[in-house]
């Protein structure tokens, strides 16, 4: 038999609403009903009005990341038994403006990482007739964690630094610069780098590492920020050693 579990909503409709304000819903469940579920039940069933953002069901999108009592989570990952017999409570992802209810607006984060260029950036250009770009699969291995990333935002909403600098590139297109800078058949890594040791790149990063925490795909975040901290590290000595033997 179902149960119900109340689940408070925040909501947000910039037309009518001075301000964000909590309300709260009676939804019935069965164990194998997600968050994301209780919210369609919701819209379904109780109230229409109610926005947010989903599309696969199947953490693999990443576009139904919300803070459910106050983690952040992918929704449709999130189940409504593990909540109960208390309630759960459901909120846009944090450091993001609020577009609708649990709608954020990502322009943020998308200029970040259209800056990055998340592709391979071809050492040379080759024909057709040329061939493919091959690589082994040792060398694919030094990515592969990295390339995981499904740009669901969750390490951004978890990030404190992120929260109190919008500057910051931030842990997951950092984790993406990382995959492609790493990839052997990448020739943009040098312009990358640029990026990675600007005031806004790695070295505003305090370590808190719950980035890594959150990551619903297992990315580790955090350690490709520690690891180009080291190429960082790395390029400025390079740089400083050879304009000193510049002028020997």
């Amino acid at each position: 038999m179902p149960r119900t579990i109340e689940m408070e909503v925040l909501r947000y409709r910039p037309e009518q609403d001075k301000e964000p304000f909590f309300q709260r819903y009676a939804v019935p469940f069965t164990d194998d009903m997600s968050v994301l579920q209780g919210l369609q039940y919701i819209k379904d069933e109780l109230d229409s009005t109610l926005s947010y953002r989903w599309s696969c069901r199947m953490a693999i999108c990443g576009s139904c990341g919300m803070m459910i009592n106050g983690k952040p989570e992918l929704s449709c990952h999130t189940f409504l038994r593990d909540f109960f017999p208390g309630g759960v409570r459901v909120e846009p992802l944090n450091h993001f403006p609020i577009e609708r209810d649990l709608v954020v607006r990502p322009d943020d984060f998308i200029s970040k990482l259209e800056s990055i260029k998340p592709y391979i950036v071809a050492k040379e250009v080759r024909r057709l007739d040329q061939g493919e770009y091959l690589q082994t699969p040792e060398e694919r291995d030094r990515y592969e964690q990295f390339s995981s990333c499904i740009n669901c935002m969750l390490c951004y909403a978890a990030c404190p630094q992120y929260g109190l600098n919008k500057d910051f590139m931030g842990p997951g297109v950092l984790a993406l610069l990382h995959r492609y800078n790493s990839d052997t058949r990448d020739g943009g890594q040098a312009e990358r780098m640029e990026l990675v040791s600007a005031e806004e790149g790695v070295w505003n990063c305090t370590a808190v590492g719950y980035c890594s925490e959150v990551c619903p795909k297992g990315v580790d975040p955090a350690n490709a920020v520690n690891i180009n901290k080291i190429n960082s590290a790395k390029d400025f000595f390079a740089n400083l050693l050879g304009r000193r033997g510049g002028k020997k």
